[in-house]
């Protein structure tokens, strides 16, 4: 079983940053994909990034590309999103999500999903 857990969330100003964590327990975290996505309030649940087991990696909306960075460290069985030059757009709770092997952008393809972390951007 695979429980992925996501912590770094919080209040940040407009520009500012944040790096969102996720960290999934099981023995087999190297052969997952793991994915990030949001969801704002009032609003369907929206890819962000997504990493695959050999480290490719993918984007979502226009919006976050050049600002965000999705990575992974198998050694800590942890997938990490890099958000920069935040806005209050960016306000959402975030999802880290993992299905096996290869990456996705579409919700129903992963598997394991965490319980969220609060994105919160003052303007």
């Amino acid at each position: 079983q695979v429980q992925p857990v996501e912590s770094g969330g919080g209040l940040v100003q407009a520009g500012g940053s944040l790096r969102l964590s996720c960290t999934a327990s099981g023995r087999t975290f190297n052969t997952l994909a793991m994915g990030w996505f949001r969801q704002a309030p009032g609003k369907e649940r929206e890819f962000v990034a997504a990493i695959g087991w050999s480290g490719d990696s993918t984007y979502g909306p226009d919006s976050v590309k050049g600002r965000f960075t999705i990575s992974r460290d198998n050694a800590k069985n942890t997938v990490y999103l890099q958000m920069n030059s935040l806005k209050p757009e960016d306000t959402a709770v975030y999802y880290c999500a993992a299905k096996r092997y290869l990456s996705s952008s579409q919700a129903r393809d992963y598997n394991y999903w965490g319980q969220g972390t609060q994105v919160t951007v003052s303007s």
